[in-house]
């Protein structure tokens, strides 16, 4: 089931769209509280966002630079604000698509189907990760943190996506790389101390000290 968040101020065309498209299946959420929109987009990782121009406290261009810093998610602006400066607007800031109030919400379903065919017919569906303020993007391999943006190797990717997986548990060395080379050969075991010690680096350049604990004899974990 795919998951669309609604980024509308005006609570009756939110509430209509959510009752709309639930009736397609989908998994549907709107923003009540507008100084929460990006914490919101994470904890509910969506699959399509729904977002209008002019909102509370952030406009609509501006929330979606910040979306496009964290995620590829197709985004479909609707707006009245529909002449054709602000629709070039929308398309350079990082929109799919566009589409002007009023609007009719069987078109918008079928733009809505249309954009999450093509985006997730061979890719798959995008998922975010969490953990003190820092986002792991597990589609890309990204990791960012207050604005800045780091690019993981394989196994640097693979050794956060774990650790963040089981926050707040130590996960053992011999998890970690039964997991990273799927191996019953023997691999040596500094090979995964070097490379969370590498994460680690990686990790500081971008402000985020001590994120991964180390549990002497035992392994490591994220709290």
């Amino acid at each position: 089931m795919y998951k669309i968040l609604i980024v509308e101020d005006d609570m009756i065309i939110a509430k209509a769209i959510k009752s709309h498209l639930e009736t397609w299946d989908y998994e549907v959420e709107y923003i009540t509280d507008f100084n929460e929109v990006m914490s919101t987009f994470v904890s509910f990782d969506p699959q399509l966002v729904l977002l209008d121009i002019s909102l509370p406290y952030i406009n609509g261009y501006t929330l979606c630079s910040e979306i496009r810093k964290l995620s590829k998610v197709p985004i479909i602006f609707i707006s009245s604000a529909s002449d054709s400066m602000n629709i070039v607007m929308a398309i350079n800031m990082g929109g799919d698509d566009f589409i002007a109030k009023p609007f009719d919400l069987t078109i918008l379903t079928t733009k809505v189907q249309a954009l999450l065919r093509r985006t997730y017919d061979f890719t798959g569906q995008a998922n975010l990760l969490e953990h003190r303020g820092a986002i792991l993007n597990i589609s890309d391999a990204t990791l960012s943190y207050q604005g800045e943006k780091v690019e993981l190797t394989k196994n640097e990717h693979k050794i956060l996506h774990i650790l963040l997986e089981n926050k707040g548990k130590v996960v053992s060395r011999d998890t970690l790389m039964t997991r990273l080379w799927e191996t019953d050969s023997f691999v040596d075991d500094n090979t995964l101390t070097v490379n969370v010690n590498r994460l680690r680096k990686k990790l500081e350049t971008i402000g985020l000290k001590e994120f991964i604990i180390t549990k002497k004899g035992i392994g490591y974990l994220v709290d």
